[in-house]
């Protein structure tokens, strides 16, 4: 199994410590990009680290964490191939897996306190995407990304 990345900014640091313990304690591989302490730093280059690397295919899941989620959502999502879906309970994060095949799950540490986090994360992890209709909405968001590539 490949491992999951996972990675934060300061304000996630103390919830990626208690999911990477807990995902170890699971048997699950996880690759933690940093930070490795609670010293102020930027999001940006942290979740651009994760989302470059599934972007590129070397990884297949990876999560982020900050306060709030968004800056995350806004910088992974910037990538072409990663599909960064902000879960703040375990039904959107299920229903981004089955519908949009998200690649990357990003946790607002101020609004997913860490038993919700493991209840989230174990459910984007365990649920599949469910293709069909669902493939061909996949398949649009790749030609738009083509387009924007190649500056239409």
């Amino acid at each position: 199994m490949t491992p999951i990345l996972i990675s934060s900014d300061h304000g996630g640091f103390d919830l990626k410590e208690k999911l990477v313990s807990f995902l170890n304690k699971k048997g699950l591989k996880v690759k933690d990009l940093g930070p490795f302490s609670v010293e102020r730093c930027d999001y940006p280059e942290f979740a651009y680290t994760l989302a470059d690397k599934i972007s590129k295919g070397k990884f297949k899941r990876g999560i982020l964490i900050c306060k709030s989620g968004i800056g995350n959502s806004i910088v992974a999502n910037r990538l072409p191939g990663v599909r960064a879906a902000l879960s703040h309970n375990v039904k959107i994060a299920k229903l981004s897996r089955l519908h949009n095949d998200s690649n990357v799950l990003v946790l607002g540490s101020i609004f997913v306190g860490p038993d919700l986090a493991k209840k989230i994360t174990m459910a984007w992890l365990n649920t599949e995407f469910e293709g069909g209709r669902h493939q061909r909405r996949l398949n649009q968001i790749r030609e738009i990304e083509k387009k924007i590539r190649s500056g239409r």
